[in-house]
Formats: C-alpha cells, structure tokens, sequence
C-alpha cells in the first residue's frame, strides 16, 4: 500500500481528499507538531498538505522513501528547496487555485479602503447617520485613479483585467516586462519600482515570498 502522508486539515478537504484517493493508495493523517509525524513519515512515498510548522532536512531525513512534496498552497515559503534539493525530493505547489479569489479580494480591499466601508459601517452600527468632519470622512471614487500592481504574473494580470471595469490607469512592475502589445491587451503601463510608489494612488503587491522579495516595502 502506497503511502500519502497528510497533516490534519479541514473536514471537507479531507473528504475530497479520500474521495479523490487512487486505488492503493493511504491517506495517512499525523500531526507535525507530535512525535509520530515523523514515525509516519518513515515510509511515506508522498506529502500532500499546506505546511504550516516548515519542511525542511529534519522531515526529509525522516522520510527516506519520499518521491514528492505536492503543497495544497500556492506558495513554496516554508519548504526549505535546498534541503529538498539535496534529498532528490520533487515539490510542486498549487499554483493558480487561488488565484480569482485573491484577485477578487485586492479589489475588495481597494473600494473598502477607498469607500470607508469599515468605519462608515461602525458608524451607522453605532445609530451615526452623518458627520459633522466631512474631510475626516472623505470618500474616493475609483475611476480615474491610478493603480500601481507589483507583480504581474497569473493574479497580477487577474487584478488587472478586473479594475479596467471601474477606469483605472494602470500601472506595472515586474522582473518580466511584457511586449507593447500585451500590455495593450490588458490595458497596463510599466513603470519601474520608485516611479510606480511615488504615482500611485493604490498599490497591490503580487509577488511570491522569497529571499529577493521579502521586506519589499520594509
């Protein structure tokens, strides 16, 4: 019986999990955090799961018989690679499943932000229906504002085609910068890192956690 290694998740995951789950194939559960994580990976061929304690030489020194890490998260932040790289250990990520909803969720963020949403709700949850300070209280149409994205990869693009329904100058930076006419297509402008900070009126950050990209904006 081949042997799929898996800390606890959420009920519904699970059960997708053994739903999904080949013939001959385990799913065996165990906490990171105890002891018998590391007795079940003894003989674990794979790792399926979104690591929030780390995977690093430990767990690989653990695992002998591992073929493949795959994460249920997008992100690869708390896989050490050197230490998967040494163990000849394959790790893929999820990359993508999450991708409309947090293009979704930056665009919720801006119009929150820009609408007061948060405050104008405690407001009238209080029985306040007007204000007094109308510049304390001032509110901000989207249109016509310029957004500066950092990151325009598969979410970054996403964000992108979504605020061109409210009219918004667009503005990009990224390592990889497009030809002329996909930026035509979708509607963006590169512009290096310090211009886009200082010309935005919002920025959105896009970019996967790693070494060169972490403290970006201290």
């Amino acid at each position: 019986m081949t042997k799929i290694l898996t800390p606890p998740q959420l009920a519904p995951i699970m059960e997708i999990a053994r739903e999904l789950l080949p013939a001959g194939m385990e799913l065996v559960v165990a906490d990171p955090t105890k002891p018998e994580f590391y007795d079940a990976a003894g003989d674990a061929e794979y790792y399926l799961g979104s690591p929030r304690q780390g995977i690093g030489n430990e767990f690989f020194r653990a695992a002998p018989k591992l073929k493949l890490v795959q994460l249920t998260s997008a992100g690869y932040d708390r896989v050490d690679i050197e230490a998967a790289r040494k163990a000849g250990v394959p790790v893929a990520n999820n990359g993508g499943s999450n991708s409309v909803a947090v293009a979704e969720h930056a665009v919720m963020l801006m119009l929150a932000v820009l609408k007061r949403l948060v405050s104008l709700h405690n407001n009238i949850v209080a029985g306040k229906w007007r204000s007094a300070d109308f510049a304390a209280t001032r509110l901000y149409e989207v249109e016509g504002k310029r957004l500066g994205i950092v990151g325009l990869g598969n979410i970054g693009k996403k964000v992108a085609r979504r605020v061109r329904g409210f009219d918004m100058d667009v503005r990009y930076f990224d390592i990889l910068r497009l030809s002329e006419d996909q930026e035509d297509a979708l509607g963006v402008r590169f512009a290096l890192l310090p211009e886009l900070l200082r010309t935005s009126d919002v920025v959105t950050f896009h970019v996967p956690l790693t070494d060169v990209t972490r403290k970006m904006m201290s």
